[in-house]
């Protein structure tokens, strides 16, 4: 099948995934996996060579960033459970000032969901958010949407959060080859394409927290609300600033002194000592032993184990989803779809960096998990960016970024991140529409306006 009809048999084959996954709730892993094995056969790829297809697909995924993955999970799981995550808030805090408490959890969730998922990021900042309100008098209402927003936007555009590593090695191991995959790259890409989101963000909170009032505004529920040194009494003494932040920063300067080095010319044995210790995998084990380290001396050793196990409990179902991903990414490029798209690229091509962006918004706002949007989207442009016209890494980068936009775009009744925040920020379900809804909305065009001007810079 080629032409038309497979371009048909494409959009068919990913609506029937959809519809697997958001109304028949069969999971995302036996969806793709399903999807990818009749999009093959439909395609008219030979039935002696699917299985090495789907083989391909699954593997090279697994081999080129399935260790990342656990690695920048298990960071996170330890700077939890060892109050790091709180001693890192604090800091923002710090920093910001308590006079603009509004932005300071908008930072604070932004810093925090780098290495922690933002639905466990929201439950332990939730808490801090709480102590403000009554501290401070601001809407509760805007200051959810503020903490809510920082946390989603680092969750969908910085790594180690396991999508944007997802995508970021999809597309630059397609592009460049596995080895040189950039996150470093990507991470500062990242950071720069948060600023227009974390601005529209914050001035939306302060928009719909005049018009809507959650129950804790209305009512006194007669909780007590936890002082910052309560809070961290929980946890006991917390990691100092330095300890806090090291498992982040120095997989990152090890990953940027690699960069420099390679960009030099050096060589040697120092030369070559950093760029193999700044190899995404390695950066991060650096950084996982910093956090052993601290958790150690957290006094909190007898857990290792426990975390070590729920962190693979926690990666694993990401893992197999980012693998069937890849699949799906593999029959496509083993398809006359390629090609089809190449001999037409005029009209894809002027959409341009709103194709990955409109593709994920899709599957985001049908199925519900950003992390599916985020690898499945990406398995499906690797292939096309030759015909995309994405070539240099900084073009890669904001695909990955205009990805992520799409991937918040938008969090509603099918999204768990909307229960957390709707249910711990004491909204309904129709004021969540209103807030987290509206907000996801807001900051996902947001993104694609900065994603769009930096395309035409860069």
């Amino acid at each position: 099948m080629t032409g038309i009809p497979l371009i048909i048999a494409f959009v068919v084959a990913i609506t029937a995934m959809i519809l697997l996954i958001s109304k028949l709730k069969v999971h995302p892993f036996l969806a793709i996996m399903g999807i990818s094995l009749v999009l093959a056969i439909l395609a008219g790829i030979p039935l002696t060579d699917i299985p090495g297809v789907i083989g391909a697909g699954f593997s090279n995924t697994f081999k080129s960033i399935g260790i990342v993955i656990i690695l920048g999970a298990f960071i996170g799981t330890i700077l939890e459970k060892t109050g790091a995550a709180l001693k890192l808030a604090d800091m923002v805090i710090k920093v910001v000032g308590e006079k603009h408490p509004d932005l300071a959890v908008e930072l604070m969730g932004w810093v925090v969901s780098i290495p922690v998922f933002c639905d466990s990021g929201f439950v332990i900042l939730n808490p801090i958010r709480k102590a403000l309100v009554k501290r401070t008098g601001k809407s509760s209402v805007a200051m959810t949407v503020c903490l809510s927003c920082g946390l989603y936007i680092a969750h969908v555009f910085i790594p180690p959060t396991p999508g944007p590593i997802a995508a970021a090695n999809e597309l630059f191991s397609k592009a460049f080859g596995p080895e040189n995959v950039n996150l470093l790259l990507v991470i500062g890409i990242g950071v720069l394409c948060s600023i227009f989101p974390l601005i529209a963000g914050f001035f939306f909170a302060q928009f719909i927290g005049k018009k809507v009032k959650s129950a804790d505004e209305i009512t006194d529920n007669g909780e007590v609300v936890k002082t910052y040194e309560e809070l961290k009494a929980e946890y006991g003494k917390l990691p100092n600033g330095f300890n806090a932040i090291a498992p982040l920063i120095v997989p990152i300067l090890l990953m940027a002194a690699s960069s420099v080095v390679t960009m030099v010319g050096w060589t040697g044995f120092f030369a070559d000592l950093f760029k193999f210790l700044g190899t995404p995998i390695m950066a991060l084990a650096v950084g996982a032993i910093l956090a052993i380290i601290q958790l150690f001396t957290s006094k909190k050793g007898k857990d290792f184990y426990t975390i070590t196990n729920d962190t693979l409990k926690t990666v694993g179902p990401i893992l197999f989803v980012t693998a069937a991903g890849g699949v799906l990414g593999q029959v496509i490029a083993s398809s006359d779809l390629v090609k089809f798209i190449g001999d037409n690229a005029t009209f894809f091509q002027a959409i341009g960096i709103f194709f990955p962006f409109l593709l994920a918004a899709i599957l985001k706002s049908a199925q519900g998990s950003s992390t599916v949007a985020i690898t499945t989207t990406a398995g499906i442009v690797a292939p096309l960016l030759g015909v995309l016209g994405f070539a240099t890494p900084v073009e890669l980068a904001l695909v990955v970024m205009a990805i992520g936009a799409g991937a918040m775009t938008v969090s509603h009744a099918n999204d768990s991140y909307f229960w957390v925040v709707t249910n711990f920020g004491e909204m309904t379900p129709a004021q969540g529409y209103k807030t987290q809804t509206l907000m996801t909305l807001v900051i996902g065009i947001a993104s694609m306006v900065e994603i769009f001007i930096l395309s035409l810079i860069f």
